[in-house]
């Protein structure tokens, strides 16, 4: 049973991370090397844009449900703090190298039944489990951005990933509000099942515009009406890359 969860990295999308896991109910120690980092998460979590004290403001949680999850958060520069949890998520920047090495360290202080998963975007989760000696307790967990409020939750699985890892994620995404999708790993391509298309899609906008056939505002406007999207490809790619408004 999943009780306690170390975030790996403090920046928006860690500090997101956490934010929502404490909201969920859980104990989070989130850890990152830069006390600055660190101070900005605390920040982002509480009371950024999409934190905790906003959600008060728009009525999405009660003042004693906002208090009680910023008393679940902890952020700590002690990496065994993190570690040493049920589950841990790695938030750190998307270079497979540094990924790789989060994890073999993880798999050194960590204890043996915590299950360790990958916020990667894209990354093969196979390749980030084969640093540890628990491919079994290794999986992906893709968020999406802003992570208060997209109900992502891509759990990606490879072939070593148990049962029982693949089950105890998605029941803690759920608790955290998710919708958790079950999806397998792939080393073909890069980006899973939401990149991969939305790549795709936006691939396609672009030629439309090259075209001549429409401007970017228009193919988003098009977009947004027909298939109700909140935003249009391009759109998408402002907010993923600058920020949502």
């Amino acid at each position: 049973m999943i009780k306690t969860i170390g975030v790996l990295g403090a920046g928006v999308m860690g500090g997101g991370i956490a934010q929502v896991c404490a909201t969920g109910g859980y104990d989070v120690v989130c850890y990152d090397i830069a006390p600055e980092a660190l101070s900005a998460g605390r920040e982002h979590a509480t009371t950024g844009r999409y934190g905790l004290e906003r959600g008060v403001e728009r009525g999405k949680l009660t003042r004693e449900e906002a208090d009680a999850a910023t008393a679940r958060l902890t952020f700590t520069s002690t990496f065994e703090d993190a570690a040493s949890t049920d589950l841990v998520i790695e938030a750190v920047p998307e270079r497979l190298d540094l990924k790789i090495r989060v994890f073999r360290d993880l798999d050194r202080v960590a204890p043996p039944a915590t299950i360790l998963c990958s916020n990667t975007s894209g990354f093969p989760i196979q390749a980030i489990g084969g640093a540890t000696d628990r491919p079994d307790r290794v999986i992906g967990w893709h968020w999406a951005s802003p992570a208060p409020v997209m109900k992502l939750a891509e759990i990606i699985r490879t072939h070593a990933t148990s049962d029982e890892t693949a089950e105890t994620v998605s029941a803690v995404a759920a608790r955290c509000g998710k919708h958790p999708v079950v999806i397998r790993d792939t080393a073909m391509a890069w980006g899973f099942v939401s990149n991969r298309v939305y790549f795709a899609m936006v691939a396609e906008a672009q030629k439309v515009v090259n075209e001549g056939i429409a401007t970017a505002d228009q193919v988003d406007q098009v977009m947004m009406d027909c298939f109700r999207w909140p935003a249009g490809p391009f759109g998408m790619v402002k907010g993923a890359t600058g920020g949502w408004s």
